[in-house]
């Protein structure tokens, strides 16, 4: 953003520079009679047309008379007035010092003082004005690339990977097959020799105890011994 702003300065200082280049192309300040000014010369009027033999006018281009407010003035007439320095009706009249007098058309002008006998004794000048000059054609030649400044590239820091949190599936043992289980005996009921259908030592049938109801009760043997001894007894 900085360099974007910084050239948008840089070329908007170089169009300014430009129009006031064009603009002071277009335009040129002439300083009548140079360091003599707009005066009485002191060797007639020759001191105005070779000083005018030196410059070029055109149109746009400004006239400097130089001269003290009260002494002097500068008046532009027609040619028919300007031989005899006729002062009345000037085309236009300039009475403070310095004036300024822009050439707006082409051809000749004529300018006097109309001060005393100033025309007369050679205050009074002819110039000759060109039509102004058609604007030159701009420049093939590219203007200056300003280079952005580019700021340094900054490294990207690698990321690093995370641990992973995902736990692993746990391995299953593998089934044992059926050639590696061992084959499990069926109990076997041996014969006993005399044919009964002993159990054999190697049977493993648990065989379920003696009911209860088999075995005499106490309850029941003890009253029948004291009724015995009761009639042993008596008898």
């Amino acid at each position: 953003m900085a360099g974007f702003m910084f050239n948008s300065v840089v070329i908007m200082a170089l169009m300014l520079a430009s129009v006031q280049f064009h603009s002071t192309a277009a335009q040129t300040t002439h300083v009548v009679g140079d360091a003599l000014g707009w005066n009485i010369p002191p060797n007639g009027p020759s001191a105005y047309t070779t000083w005018a033999s030196t410059q070029t006018f055109r149109v746009g281009d400004v006239l400097l008379f130089n001269f003290t407010t009260g002494f002097h003035n500068v008046a532009e007439v027609a040619q028919a007035a300007y031989a005899p320095c006729t002062t009345a009706n000037p085309i236009s009249i300039a009475t403070t010092g310095p004036a300024r007098v822009t050439l707006n058309a082409p051809g000749t002008h004529y300018y006097i003082c109309t001060v005393g006998t100033h025309c007369q004794i050679g205050q009074k000048l002819t110039i000759n004005v060109s039509a102004a000059s058609a604007t030159p054609a701009p420049s093939s030649t590219p203007a200056p690339v300003i280079p952005t400044p580019v700021s340094p590239p900054t490294a990207t820091p690698t990321p690093t990977p995370a641990p992973s949190t995902t736990t692993p599936p746990p391995t299953s043992s593998p089934a044992p097959s059926s050639e590696d289980a061992s084959p499990v005996s069926p109990p076997t009921f041996g014969q006993s020799p005399s044919g009964s259908n002993a159990p054999s030592p190697t049977d493993t049938t648990i065989l379920p105890p003696p009911s209860p109801s088999s075995a005499p009760s106490f309850t029941t043997v003890v009253p029948f011994t004291f009724l015995a001894i009761a009639l042993a007894f008596f008898y």
